[in-house]
């Protein structure tokens, strides 16, 4: 259960992130709000998760998850670059977030 909260606490992070770009600087009220709201839970999961999981390894997998998630997104979403080497990198972080995940 642990890993299935971390994991949706790294998916609402994925969600304030990209929600900061359709903020405008926070002067738009619902992008705004549910951007603070993503960030409230995706805290509280991460939280919740750490009473089982060690902190360095969650932690890690929940920025891990989160910037995977920001970038793909942003490229989908936003049109930001998909250049071969960039995706190269996400790949080792993948790789990096399942070997954590294998050795927790």
């Amino acid at each position: 259960m642990a890993w299935f909260l971390l994991f949706l606490a790294g998916l609402f992070e994925c969600g304030w992130a990209i929600g900061l770009k359709y903020t405008d600087g926070f002067t738009r009220p619902l992008p705004t709000a549910l951007t603070v709201i993503s960030m409230v839970v995706s805290v509280v999961l991460l939280g919740l998760a750490v009473k089982q999981l060690p902190i360095g390894t969650a932690y890690a997998v929940w920025t891990g998850i989160g910037t995977v998630g920001t970038v793909l997104l942003s490229i989908w979403l936003l049109g930001d670059q998909a250049s071969v080497s960039r995706l190269a990198c996400i790949t080792l972080i993948v790789g990096g977030i399942a070997g954590l995940k294998l050795t927790a």
